[in-house]
């Protein structure tokens, strides 16, 4: 159960993390932390980017959304 729930959930947590940290780098430090807050918030933007760009936009997303005939 443990394994099946970390390969779900295992790149949006760390996502979320790294852009929680830059956030909070961002806001409380100088220097190093303007590096940091621009790795954290920007990793995720390239990764949603590429993943946005990437995907095809010629077959439905969702079965449900396919017509069906009405009898």
């Amino acid at each position: 159960m443990a394994a099946s729930a970390l390969r779900i959930w295992g790149w949006p947590l760390a996502l979320g993390l790294l852009t929680t940290t830059g956030l909070l780098t961002a806001l409380v430090s100088d220097a190093w932390g303007d590096v940091w807050s621009w790795v954290g918030l920007g990793i995720p933007v390239v990764a949603m980017t590429w993943f946005g760009l990437r995907r095809q936009s010629d077959q439905p997303r969702f079965h449900a959304s396919r017509k069906r005939k009405l009898p």
